[in-house]
């Protein structure tokens, strides 16, 4: 067989690449790089598809050797490098050097000073934070998403706070896209509701959430019988309790429940105790999910004690990656509730704290947060509250079959006695007493989910009740509900 020529390698792995085949592509590209280790362009290709793969060392070293061979934009690639670095090794000063490094080589570069703000705000740096998004507005004057993070940086102080004004004419401008439009108007609904403005709020949150939904293209919608049918199939799946495993299994410990519910505040007071470390919200047991474990959740129920073993394996070494020398690490994903008959049968002796929230302010806040397309129901007050609905649902079935190993954390009582609470929280979890969890505010953990600045301040009353205040525009909401308890 005659060996392949450099030309019909590069050619075969772009045209791999182009049909998304990515595995056979990596190995195209590793292919051409060993007969032609000079094209910088290749060392390019192949450190995107190792991320896209989740192969993040693998993909900085590629990106790397790119660089080192003379890549064109070489900004971008440092980039790429700084994003993976952020994002998901938890390694944010060598994310801050290659941002800096884009931005020593072309200074008017937008993206690299927007993921600078962004990760100065997972730091807790608000000066910082401010200056890199005032750089961009000073590029771009009409940058929306710029102008959204720097409103969030700025608590209103009234009606008239020049700040209101600011967004509400971006919003007005012409030709303004949709994204742009929701960005801007949950900025601005933020803005309204720290003014104390809170029907004028509400109607701005409703636009936004009109705007992300024209924003996807393709409709948008919440499929109330789907979601039944899963919260159907994953009780009907796991049925009884996983067998007690036999000694430590190296669990992290999992944190979840409903978006919105305190689970960061949950995580940073945990991550200011000596023995534990910060993950964030971790895509690895979705990931494994995806990629091993379809259909779920039938197939699975039916993997045999060989495949759990190996899938819990992959789990531990790809978090050990993130966080080498740690010892106890969260793995906090509100989501992962729909998992824990799956993570039960991987870590059977796994510890689930389970944050719960009034549900009035739950749905409330899950309406006023920009999120992603993925979870349609948080475009609709009344989807979100059907949505809440069936999560109860699957969590009476978990808490049934693990009553000891789920702890119910309620925000409210967290934040009425931070103390007793964060004493009880301590020891479900094994660890013992520490002051420094009281003064979790102090920490410097890089925090990547929306309540990066709450979690910043010492615990607060202000979110609980929140409802009241928008109680006219709650009537169907509440009614659903009540409705729901009755049926219990």
């Amino acid at each position: 067989m005659t060996a392949e020529t450099p030309e019909t390698l590069l050619r075969r792995a772009t045209d791999l690449q182009r049909a998304g085949r990515v595995q056979d592509a990596i190995a195209a590209y590793e292919q051409l790089l060993a007969l032609r280790p000079d094209i910088p362009a290749g060392w390019y290709n192949l450190g995107y598809l190792q991320r896209w793969a989740g192969r993040f060392e693998e993909s900085l070293v590629s990106y790397q050797r790119a660089l080192d061979h003379g890549v064109s934009q070489p900004e971008e690639v440092h980039l790429n490098r700084g994003v993976i670095l952020a994002d998901h090794l938890a390694r944010s000063d060598a994310a801050e050097a290659e941002l800096k490094a884009a931005l020593a080589l072309n200074p008017r570069y937008v993206p690299a000073w927007l993921n600078l703000g962004n990760l100065h705000e997972d730091r807790g740096l608000r000066v910082e934070a401010r200056e890199a998004y005032e750089q961009v507005l000073a590029l771009e004057p009409d940058h929306a998403l710029a102008l959204t993070r720097l409103a969030g940086l700025t608590r209103a102080a009234g009606p008239d706070d020049p700040m209101i004004d600011r967004l509400r004419q971006a919003i007005a401008r012409p030709g303004v896209s949709a994204v742009d439009r929701a960005d801007l108007g949950f900025a601005l609904g933020q803005a309204l509701d720290a003014a104390g403005a809170y029907d004028e709020a509400f109607a701005a949150y409703g636009d936004a959430n009109a705007a992300s939904r024209a924003s996807a293209g393709a409709p948008v919608r919440y499929d109330a019988a789907a979601v039944e049918s899963l919260i159907d199939r994953l009780i009907e799946a796991f049925p009884a309790p996983a067998a007690r495993g036999q000694g430590e299994t190296g669990a992290p410990l999992f944190i979840c429940g409903m978006f919105r519910s305190g689970s960061t505040l949950t995580e940073q007071i945990l991550a200011s105790h000596s023995q534990v470390t910060a993950g964030g919200e971790l895509n690895l047991l979705p990931t494994l999910i995806q990629r091993e474990l379809q259909p779920y959740p039938e197939a699975a129920a039916e993997a045999g004690p060989e495949k759990l073993e190996r899938l819990r394996r992959d789990y531990l070494e790809r978090l050990r990656a993130i966080h080498p020398d740690a010892g106890l690490v969260t793995d906090k994903r509100p989501d992962n509730f729909l998992h824990i008959g799956l993570i039960k049968a991987l870590f059977p002796d796994a510890r689930i704290v389970h944050t719960r929230r009034e549900p009035l302010d739950n749905i409330l806040s899950i309406y006023f947060l920009h999120l992603d397309h993925s979870m349609p129901y948080a475009l609709d007050l009344m989807d979100t509250a059907h949505w809440h609905g069936q999560y109860r649902r699957l969590m009476a079935h978990w808490k049934a079959l693990y009553p000891k190993d789920i702890y119910d954390l309620d925000y409210e009582a967290l934040v009425a006695e931070p103390r007793p609470t964060i004493e009880r929280l301590l020891g479900f979890c094994g660890l013992e007493w520490k002051e420094s969890c009281l003064s979790f505010h102090e920490a410097n953990t890089a925090v990547r989910t929306a309540s990066v600045w709450q979690v910043r301040q010492p615990i607060y009353r202000r979110s609980a009740g929140r409802w009241r205040n928008y109680e006219a525009h709650l009537g169907n909401v509440r009614a659903a509900l009540e409705g729901e308890q009755g049926e219990r």
